[in-house]
């Protein structure tokens, strides 16, 4: 027997085996093995990344699509021994039930939904991988879709839908750009309206406010004559009057015109006058 070392690392186990039977896993450190007696198998724990390589996979509604993607898995430290025991490569195997498992998923869901729903592609996929490399103490922990690609007809009708849809979204900007400026617009001619209506009923309260008070000045003013008028007109007597009415005459007689009226008060302010002349004639008497 020939004794040599074999140094474990932190992230890895080492399988041994004696005279062909599995004896266990060795945790990290310096062990000591004996050949021809032992053979030791070494598993890395850390995570690990497989490509799947590109493939073409039909839809549910018979679309031809070519698909690639990312595997990320690690070997469970409990069940390690399980990736020595059960399979000879368990990365060689993950490829191919990633391979299978992707068709059976790809076969369940139409093209626009593998075109959009990517995410739950992924998650189907790690979910039904897990469940089978799960015997071999392997933890699928991320699926990753790299590129989808699909048919050049299928790619070119996708590019006249985007265009479309692009033109279509630029008219409805546009015509919802010109809606908003037309009501800018009237909203703006509306409140023109306003204020200029406001401008006017203002103006006609202020004129209105003025004739109001030029009525109350004139009336005041009115008033005022009218007092001193009467003022004046108490200390007037008849005989004031009568010279007044006679000079009135003298006027009226003055005119060319050829019919005159006479109030009926008249000959009662000449009474005063006829008397006085009577008086006269009796003294000259």
């Amino acid at each position: 027997m020939i004794p040599y070392f074999r140094t474990v690392r932190q992230y890895e186990r080492l399988g041994i085996f004696t005279l062909g039977k599995f004896t266990g896993m060795a945790t990290p450190g310096l062990r000591l093995l004996f050949w021809p007696i032992h053979r030791a198998t070494t598993v890395d724990l850390r995570e690990t990344v497989i490509d799947i390589p590109r493939q073409t996979n039909i839809t549910k509604d018979n679309a031809p699509i070519d698909i690639d993607f990312l595997v990320y898995l690690r070997v469970m430290e409990n069940d390690s021994q399980k990736a020595i025991l059960e399979v000879v490569d368990y990365k060689a195997a993950v490829v191919g039930i990633a391979t299978t498992t992707l068709r059976a998923v790809i076969g369940d869901i139409s093209l626009d939904d593998v075109l959009s729903q990517r995410e739950r592609i992924n998650e189907l996929l790690r979910t039904k991988l897990d469940e089978v490399t799960g015997r071999w103490g392997i933890k699928v922990t991320q699926v990753e879709i790299r590129e989808i690609i699909p048919p050049k007809d299928i790619q070119d009708a996708m590019n006249r839908q985007m265009s479309a849809e692009r033109i279509r979204r630029a008219v409805v900007t546009e015509a919802e750009g010109t809606r908003q400026a037309a009501i800018t617009v009237a909203e703006g001619e509306k409140q023109s309206a306003i204020l200029k209506a406001e401008g006017a009923r203002q103006s006609e309260i202020l004129k209105a406010e003025g004739d109001r008070q030029a009525s109350i000045l004139r009336a005041e003013g009115f008033s005022t004559a009218l007092d001193r008028i009467f003022s004046v007109a108490k200390g007037i007597d008849a005989n004031t009057l009568s010279l007044q009415y006679f000079e009135t005459l003298k006027h009226m007689g003055a005119s060319p015109a050829t019919k005159f009226i006479f109030p009926m008060e008249f000959t009662n302010m000449l009474r005063p006058f006829l008397q006085m002349a009577g008086m006269g004639d009796q003294q000259k008497s």
